[in-house]
């Protein structure tokens, strides 16, 4: 048995206390990078109109709350239309993504047929090419199918992700054997298979396909951008890149304000789903 003397055990315990202390302080630094811009775009957007908001003069709280700003913003541009647009866009885009990852990655897990991990591969190296590098050609082909200003036009190109496929088919190919047997035995088919078994295992990753292709579809700027055309059909992030509230420039008030307002549903989104989120993430590696 090995004596420790007590000089020795006090120097341990307060190298133990600096070390959680100091993971707590760069766990609250991560928190300050993380949450501080957001923190101070909403502080920002309830500032008075007379208030300072960059020098020396400006303070990081508003001296006078008000909200002004959102109401600027209800009134300058039509926010029901962008809204209505937008979750056009989500609704399908986050049902052709379901549908077809879905399907997609129950077919790359099932056995008996060659050439799956080399479909699967493709889909990842597919994943290498930023979306910039094929946006002319996407363009190209939506203004051959006459889409170009329309929602149709926006969604189409995006109807199914390669890494939302992946993350199905590693959730579908994390189910056990046995059980798949058993239910073999048991008469069930491949249909029956499916809904009762595969999909129910599968609930981690269909959360996480549902949450990043609604915060994908509704955070999307760039491709709608070049897409549409006319007011009429443009999305939230489109809309209130148009805000402009003086002859003079802009007020990063009212700005501020469009950015929460378009941020909101997301964050609502994200807390509601969480636990299913990160379970999911942890269940669905994506694996070859």
């Amino acid at each position: 048995m090995i004596l420790i003397s007590p000089e020795l055990r006090s120097k341990y315990r307060m190298f133990r206390h600096l070390g959680v202390v100091g993971r707590y302080l760069l766990l609250v630094a991560v928190l300050f990078l993380m949450v501080g811009p957001l923190a101070w775009q909403l502080l920002t957007s309830l500032k008075g109109r007379g208030e300072d908001l960059f020098g020396s003069a400006a303070s990081l709280l508003p001296r006078d709350w008000s909200l002004h700003a959102y109401a600027e913003v209800v009134t300058s541009i039509p926010i029901p239309t962008y809204v209505r647009n937008s979750l056009s866009l989500v609704v399908l885009a986050l049902v052709s993504q379901l549908v077809f990852a879905t399907a997609g990655g129950y077919m790359l897990s099932r056995p008996g047929w060659r050439g799956r991990k080399a479909v699967s591969l493709l889909l990842v190296v597919a994943m290498m090419f930023p979306f910039e590098s094929i946006m002319v050609s996407l363009f190209l082909q939506i203004q051959d199918y006459g889409l170009v200003d329309s929602l149709a036009g926006v969604w189409l190109p995006g109807i199914v992700g390669p890494i939302n496929v992946l993350v199905m088919r590693a959730a579908f190919l994390a189910v056990p054997k046995e059980v798949e047997e058993a239910a073999l035995l048991d008469g069930a088919n491949e249909w029956q298979r499916f809904f009762r078994i595969f999909l129910p295992a599968g609930v981690g990753g269909l959360m996480v396909v549902g949450v990043n292709t609604v915060i994908g579809a509704w955070d999307d700027f760039l491709w709608p951008l070049l897409v549409l055309q006319s007011e009429e059909t443009f999305p939230l992030t489109l809309g209130l890149a148009r805000l402009k509230t003086s002859a003079f420039g802009i007020d990063e008030r009212v700005v501020m304000a469009g950015s929460m307002i378009s941020v909101v549903p997301i964050l609502i989104l994200f807390f509601l789903t969480q636990r299913y989120f990160y379970k999911g993430i942890e269940a669905g590696a994506v694996k070859l």
